[in-house]
């Protein structure tokens, strides 16, 4: 049997919430527990400095997450654990698909297309605001996957009743 190797991270950039819980540390530790996939977790400070610049506050929920996922039972003999930052061929491999990726791709970003229609709403110009970062943002995450060739990635729970609990995947391959 092939295992899955599933992907999951969290951006530092805050205080770790219920949501972080029940969305993503939660389901991902009981995955990792089922002996069915490869699991990767990551501290996600290098999205983090698209929402925040202050490094301090950035540093402070990095250790804040990895004590709330190991307190909370990931088993570091089991998984990969590790913080964005301490893997320099995730900027390289970023770098060379951002070289490659064209712009109009990157216009249809989801969190690119939030940003210019909130500017446009407030009577602003359609890019104020907007960041390199939070306009190749994509791309980032497209490295983060790549980088350990990840099936799954998380994206976030559902409880409706067409759905059921539990994580929804965004496929990577």
């Amino acid at each position: 049997m092939i295992k899955q190797r599933v992907l999951t991270g969290i951006t530092t950039s805050g205080t770790p919430h219920l949501g972080n819980y029940v969305g993503a540390i939660r389901p991902a530790i009981k995955a990792s527990l089922s002996g069915d996939n490869e699991s990767f977790f990551f501290l996600a400070d290098y999205h983090a400095l698209i929402k925040c610049q202050d490094a301090d506050l950035v540093y402070q929920s990095t250790l804040e997450l990895a004590a709330t996922w190991l307190a909370l039972g990931l088993d570091t003999d089991r998984v990969t654990f590790y913080r964005q930052s301490d893997i320099p061929e995730i900027p390289e491999l970023t770098w060379l698909l951002t070289c490659m990726t064209a712009k109009g791709m990157m216009n249809r970003a989801h969190a690119y297309k939030g940003a210019v229609q909130a500017n446009v709403e407030a009577g602003e110009d359609d890019d104020a605001a907007v960041s390199m970062g939070l306009f190749s943002y994509p791309i980032l995450m497209a490295a983060d996957i790549l980088m350990f060739n990840a099936h799954k990635i998380p994206v976030g729970t559902r409880s409706d009743s067409t759905c059921g609990d539990g994580p929804r995947y965004c496929s990577a391959i």
